[in-house]
This record gives structure tokens, C-alpha cells and sequence, in this order.
């Protein structure tokens, strides 16, 4: 093909679809125009793209087509039906192509978390790390309970906090150190936190503490961890894609991971601000907090298997997530 005299050619058609687009306002005929114009631009771009790739061209096309699809279907109802396509398909199906990683962070989690506990509950020299015995005391009778206050304000800061950690993981991924150490010492903190709770008789306290809303919170954060060691994962072994693109592809289908996350932790959040130190029966609390993850995996497994098998992987759509150069087999 010769991209200079074919696109000579074709001008004048994109050139009248753009300014069908821009009018204020248009006639019978003019929609009619609209919508042919859109179809034979549409053919264009992929034989630009299959042909002669041009990433000047094939952005240009992008974007005259991304505007033109706005004004046939109107202003509003694309914007909902996106935000719809997000969390029910693009949000799980980025969640299930992790579920094994997922697993794997959250193993080692509590593997860590349970040696930490064991060692600080049976070694009276680890104790001694966490303070004299009358501040051990003074955490394990008031400080741990006092600190789940109940109220939005509580809420909102254990959801941005929480939200904050997520991102680190999933920004970071890419160095494979950050998300670890970030996993780390959160599994060394709980850990410890239920070991001395343990060794002054109050683990009871701790698991009714913790349960409402650790399930769902913790379960977010082996999600984060999770998806930042894909992403350095795919950065040592692409597979059969160029490192870059892999990268690329990967790398905005975890960032749709950290978006939902958003909403995930907002859930704990308010779990954690209105339940865990609310006035309710501790097996309706730990209840709630059981329901919340069992949604959550529903989420993730029935949709998010759904919309796998359907080709979606939680990246964005061809004609939005920019040019890619044509390589063989």
C-alpha cells in the first residue's frame, strides 16, 4: 500500500466525518452520512493497521472514530455503560488471571504471619522487642480494642490508608523488591500483634478484632501484592510478546486490579469503622466479615471466569489502548 497517495484519497471522507461530528446539530440525512462515514473509517483504520501500519495514521483514526462513536450513541449513555463494563467485567476478569498468584501471596502471608505469632507468643526475648512488660500490658488491655473506633471518620482513614499500601504494590510491582517488603512487614506486624495478644491470654480478642474486617482487608492486599509480582513477573518472562508490549498490556490490566481494589477496601473500610467495633454479637461480626469475602470471591470467580472466557483480560479496548506495531507470528 502507499500510505501517502491512499491517505491523499481518503482525506476528504475523514475530513467531512469530522465535521459531521462537530456540528451542533444534524439532519436525517446527515445521520445517515454519520453513520457511513463511521463504518468506512472503521474499515480504514484496520486496513491501515493490517497493511501499512502508521501510528501518526492510526492514532489520527483512533481518535476522529472514538468521537464519532460518542455522537451517534450520545453523550450519557456511553459514560454508564463504561463504568458498567468495568466492574462487571473488566475489574473480575483482571482478578481471576491472578487468583493463583493471589493464593500464592496469600500463603506466604500467613505463613510468615503465624511463625511471627508463634515465636512472639512462646519466646519471652521476642516479647522484649515489643516493649517493657507494662506497655505490652497497657497495648493488649486498651490500645489494640481503643483502636477501632467506630465511625465514618475511622473508616475513611483505614480505607485511604489501606488504598495507599494497595497501590504501592501494584505501582511497584515492577521492581519485585517493594511489593515483598511491603508483604513482609505487614505478615511480621500482624503476626506479632496476635503473638503478644496470645501470651497475655487475649487471642480471642485479637481473632474477634481482626475477623469482621481483616478478611476482605487482608484479602485485598495479597491481591495488590499479587498483582505488582505479575507484573515483574512478566518483565522476566514475557512469553511469546515483546517485553514492552507485554509490559504495556499487563501493566494496564493490573492497573485495573488497583482501581477495583478501591472499591474492595472501601468495603472493608466501612465494615471495619461500623462493625468490628460496634456493639453487635461477635458471631454476627465475624459473620459479616465472612459474607464480604465470600462476595468477593463470587465476584472474582463467577464473573471474572465468565468474562476470561469471553477473551477479556481486564486490559482496555483495541481502539483505546493506543498503537501497536505489527509483528510476525
Amino acid at each position: 500500500m502507499d500510505l501517502d497517495a491512499w491517505t491523499r484519497a481518503r482525506t476528504p471522507l475523514w475530513t467531512r466525518l469530522d465535521a459531521l461530528v462537530r456540528a451542533r446539530r444534524l439532519d436525517g440525512a446527515q445521520a445517515d452520512e454519520l453513520v457511513r462515514l463511521y463504518q468506512a473509517t472503521a474499515t480504514d483504520l484496520s486496513a491501515v493497521r493490517s497493511a501499512a501500519p502508521d501510528p501518526e495514521t492510526v492514532t489520527r483514526l483512533s481518535q476522529l472514530l472514538g468521537r464519532a462513536r460518542g455522537r451517534l450513541a450520545g453523550t450519557h449513555a456511553p459514560a454508564w455503560s463504561d463504568v458498567a463494563r468495568f466492574v462487571v467485567v473488566s475489574v473480575p476478569a483482571a482478578l481471576h488471571r491472578i487468583r493463583w498468584w493471589t493464593v500464592a501471596v496469600m500463603a506466604a502471608f500467613l505463613l510468615v504471619g503465624v511463625a511471627t505469632g508463634l515465636l512472639v507468643a512462646l519466646d519471652p526475648d521476642a516479647r522484649a522487642l515489643m516493649g517493657t512488660p507494662a506497655s505490652q500490658r497497657e497495648y493488649v488491655e486498651e490500645q489494640f480494642a481503643a483502636y477501632y473506633e467506630p465511625g465514618a471518620g475511622f473508616a475513611t482513614m483505614v480505607w485511604t490508608n489501606n488504598a495507599w499500601i494497595a497501590a504501592v504494590c501494584v505501582g511497584t510491582g515492577i521492581t519485585g523488591v517493594l511489593p515483598v517488603y511491603m508483604l513482609l512487614s505487614n505478615a511480621v506486624n500482624v503476626g506479632a500483634a496476635g503473638g503478644l495478644m496470645a501470651a497475655h491470654g487475649r487471642l480471642d480478642v485479637f481473632l474477634q478484632l481482626i475477623s469482621p474486617h481483616g478478611l476482605l482487608e487482608l484479602t485485598a492486599i495479597f491481591v495488590a501484592g499479587a498483582a505488582g509480582l505479575r507484573l515483574f513477573w512478566t518483565m522476566v518472562d514475557p512469553g511469546p510478546r515483546p517485553r514492552g508490549r507485554a509490559l504495556a498490556q499487563e501493566g494496564r490490566a493490573l492497573f485495573t486490579v488497583a482501581i477495583g481494589l478501591v472499591g474492595v477496601l472501601a468495603v472493608s473500610g466501612l465494615v471495619e469503622g461500623f462493625v468490628t467495633g460496634s456493639t453487635l454479637p461477635w458471631p454476627v461480626k465475624v459473620a459479616i466479615g465472612a459474607v464480604v469475602l465470600a462476595a468477593f470471591w463470587a465476584y472474582t470467580l463467577v464473573l471474572g471466569r465468565r468474562a476470561v472466557a469471553a477473551g477479556e483480560t481486564g486490559d482496555l479496548t483495541a481502539d483505546r489502548a493506543g498503537y501497536t506495531v505489527a509483528t510476525a507470528g
